[in-house]
């Protein structure tokens, strides 16, 4: 499938359409230090039920990487806009990470765009040491450049079982990814604050996560489920930050049956 471009706000989102026309829409986004081929092995099980728009977050792959700091209004912004430029009045989303907040203010700020939501790994709040971990990386890949920061981050999205293949496919994306988009979406992150929102979300939430997530841990993603209206949870046991590139069968098996309920409008 090519890929197609959308202009939102300073940024060129680089975008890519699969599946039939006429199924519900669904939006996909990728975790910090991704890009859209985090999905890869998730598309054949997606496509069944839906067409997909997945996209590289802005500062990442395809999509280009304006001067920082980013906001969570402009990753909101791009959603928008990549769901206009697809004509989808309504779609399901999935997100990781910082794809998975982004969901959460898409949900928030625009309800109306929303139907059903599955938000892996993520968290709403921003406490000090969360904060302060990502002023750390930030040095770190100003004055070392991405590969300061392979190590650290393999370790914390993969369990020690972790399949090699999955590892490499992750170290070869967060090396491409921008020094400038990195820090751009990392300032976002430090001025997360959805947690007092969340009962306000009116789409069904499916709060996913794997057990061993040391960024977006079990307990903390229990706790936004509890103030999300209509949500459930679910913890992958011995998965981390990544269980759809480290057990994709698992997560398929997940995610695919909630989104099946969609009654998302095409």
């Amino acid at each position: 499938m090519t890929r197609e471009t959308v202009q939102s706000g300073d940024a060129t989102i680089s975008v890519r359409i699969e599946g039939e026309p006429g199924k519900p829409w669904l939006l996909v986004s990728n975790s910090l230090a991704a890009d859209l081929h985090m999905w890869d092995d998730q598309i054949p099980m997606l496509t069944r039920t839906h067409r997909v728009i997945r996209y590289d977050t802005r500062g990442h792959g395809q999509s280009s990487a304006p001067e920082g700091p980013y906001s969570f209004d402009m990753l909101v912004a791009d959603m928008v806009a990549i769901l206009d430029h697809a004509g989808a009045d309504k779609a399901d989303v999935l997100g990781l990470s910082l794809g998975g907040m982004t969901a959460l203010g898409l949900a928030i700020t625009h309800p109306a765009r929303v139907g059903r939501m599955v938000v892996c790994d993520a968290r709403a709040d921003n406490p000090p040491p969360f904060v302060a971990s990502w002023d750390d990386r930030i040095a770190a890949i100003q004055a070392g450049g991405m590969d300061a920061i392979v190590d650290g981050t393999l370790a914390r999205w993969f369990s020690p079982d972790a399949p090699q293949s999955a590892r490499d496919r992750a170290a070869d994306m967060i090396r491409a990814t921008s020094v400038t988009g990195y820090a751009g979406c990392a300032r976002a992150l430090q001025g997360l604050d959805y947690q007092k929102d969340l009962g306000r979300i009116s789409a069904p939430v499916l709060y996913l996560v794997g057990a061993d997530d040391m960024g977006a841990p079990k307990d903390v993603m229990e706790a936004m489920a509890r103030a999300t209206p209509d949500a459930h949870f679910v913890a992958l046991p011995g998965l981390a930050h990544l269980p759809n590139m480290e057990d994709p069968a698992a997560f398929d098996a997940a995610v695919g049956p909630w989104l099946a309920r969609s009654g998302g409008a095409a």
